[in-house]
């Protein structure tokens, strides 16, 4: 997988304000901002961008992903 791919699978179900995924091919970085966190807590937010990408982190396509996960509001901040 590359960076393109992951943000895409993010985008396509997660309406996202921003969205950045950097990485080494293997450990992966992502800056995600969507009102959809809005009033949930990080556990929630991690769990709802999990979500998008199925099962590739349990068949190791995506070994490691590090994630900051803001709303608009505290993006601003």
């Amino acid at each position: 997988m590359n960076a393109q791919e992951i943000e895409q699978l993010i985008a396509a179900s997660l309406a996202c304000e921003q969205l950045e995924v950097t990485g080494d091919g293997r450990h992966w970085n992502a800056v995600i901002v969507s009102e959809a966190f809005t009033g949930k807590r990080l556990i929630q937010r991690h769990q709802m961008v999990y979500a998008t990408l199925g099962g590739r982190m349990a068949t190791d396509e995506i070994h490691a992903l590090s994630m900051k996960t803001l709303t608009p509001q505290e993006a601003q901040a």
